[in-house]
């Protein structure tokens, strides 16, 4: 199995690079989480190295060989844990993780349903299904310093979404930015946009 690879990018795609080790290119595929801070890793000629996930795609006529790279092995440690949940392999393990590790093991271990069922795949049952087996297991992972997504971008996620559903129920869009502005400039501690929603129909029947 390989475990670890090590070598120069000689070329990127969304979600894969391509690493060049003795003249032999590998196509490792990552996590967007990973994905977003390679420019950081990599080195000022290119070069690279990483822990690996190395598993075996079975297909009907043929067994594809994959590489999954991670910065570090406390990230692939997390990745293991989390295809342990029924219903999550690889692939779509590799699609989930388009956030911090540290910020959705905060949502396993805080039971955060909305936030789990936000990633790219993971409905309602399966947010439910990986609460159930990995709650109270993913501390550590809390602790990666991963969060590249600052405190700002994070609440205008939650503001744009919001936005989107005032919209859709007919509100105006400067009425419902308004709305939406108010509460957040005097609530700090909203995590979804089910929150913030939540806290703008409060007000609104409060009057």
């Amino acid at each position: 199995m390989i475990g670890h690879i090590s070598g120069k990018i000689v070329k990127r795609g969304t979600d894969f690079l391509l690493i060049e080790v003795g003249g032999i290119s590998y196509e490792v595929l990552l996590p967007q989480t990973v994905m977003q801070r390679i420019k950081d890793t990599q080195d000022s000629n290119g070069y690279i190295s990483l822990v690996t996930y190395h598993y075996h795609q079975v297909e009907p006529s043929r067994s594809v060989p994959v590489l999954i790279g991670f910065i570090n092995e406390v990230e692939r440690d997390f990745f293991q844990q989390f295809i342990t949940v029924s219903g999550i392999g690889p692939r779509a393990a590799l699609r989930a993780l388009n956030k911090p590790i540290s910020v959705i093991a905060q949502a396993i271990d805080d039971g955060n349903i909305d936030f789990l069922k936000s990633l790219p795949g993971i409905g309602q049952q399966r947010a439910r299904e990986i609460v159930a087996k990995l709650q109270g297991k993913v501390g550590k992972f809390g602790l990666i310093q991963d969060s590249y997504l600052s405190q700002e971008e994070a609440k205008k996620d939650i503001t744009e979404d919001a936005l989107a559903v005032l919209i859709q129920l007919q509100y105006k869009k400067s009425e419902a930015r308004m709305m939406i502005d108010q509460v957040m400039k005097e609530v700090s501690n909203l995590k979804t946009s089910e929150e913030l929603l939540n806290e703008i129909y409060r007000r609104k029947h409060k009057r």
